[in-house]
């Protein structure tokens, strides 16, 4: 059961975490790459800036973005500051959002994020924390996917394999939690070709899906011919 308050402490406590190695850096280092291509880690600060300030409006029910163009160009333009300027301002966008999040609304109302996209109020605090946990990941900076809170794993896991179900590029696949059929699993991709079973820890499944870390390299493939390939996030 989604529970939006006790999402919202996680959300705070994975922003805390992040901003707190942060800010041990100096300005030459929020210049390095990140582990997203053609991303500084100044690129990933500010679109989790952006991204609590779109979510603020997802839940004011106004558009997320004005456009994709608006969106890009923002993170572009905010992506050289300095250090400083970065923290307070994921800082600040994060309070925004804790505080719109916590007025009083009906969580079970439909909200529109980008391209179309639907979803409960009730999600969107979960949502907020992946963008904060995941963009941790890829700011290389020690945070891995082995260091994800055994809850948030799981529940990632099932979010990306319902979004990756019924894409006719992607075979059927059948996830498994270990290696053998006694501990959780999850079903995606389509109903075409052969089917695949996998089987590995948490991180290793869920790197597979949001094509992160080894992206799935060490995952057993138990079924099928090899690990499928999955389209861009």
């Amino acid at each position: 059961m989604i529970d939006p308050v006790r999402d919202l402490a996680s959300v705070r406590e994975a922003t805390e975490r992040l901003l707190d190695a942060a800010a041990s850096w100096d300005n030459a280092e929020v210049t390095q790459p990140s582990r997203l291509p053609g991303w500084t880690r100044g690129h990933v600060l500010a679109h989790l800036a952006r991204n609590a300030d779109a979510l603020v409006n997802v839940l004011q029910g106004r558009p997320m973005y004005a456009d994709a163009a608006t969106r890009d160009a923002d993170i572009e333009r905010d992506a050289p500051r300095p250090l400083d300027v970065h923290l307070a301002d994921v800082r600040e966008s994060a309070e925004r959002f804790q505080a719109v999040a916590a007025e009083p609304a009906d969580w079970e109302r439909i909200v529109e994020l980008r391209n179309g996209v639907t979803d409960r109020a009730a999600r969107i605090p979960f949502r907020r924390w992946v963008e904060v946990a995941l963009h941790h990941v890829d700011l290389g900076a020690g945070y891995e996917l082995d260091d994800l809170p055994d809850e948030f794993v799981t529940r990632e896991i099932e979010f990306l394999a319902d979004r990756w179900s019924g894409r006719p590029e992607v075979p059927p696949v059948t996830l498994l939690l270990g290696h053998d059929e006694g501990g959780p699993s999850w079903h995606t991709g389509g109903d075409k070709g052969d089917p695949v079973v996998l089987g590995g820890t948490g991180a290793e499944l869920l790197g597979w899906l949001s094509g992160r870390g080894d992206k799935g390299a060490h995952l057993a493939v138990l079924a099928g011919d090899r690990l499928p390939d999955l389209p861009p996030l």
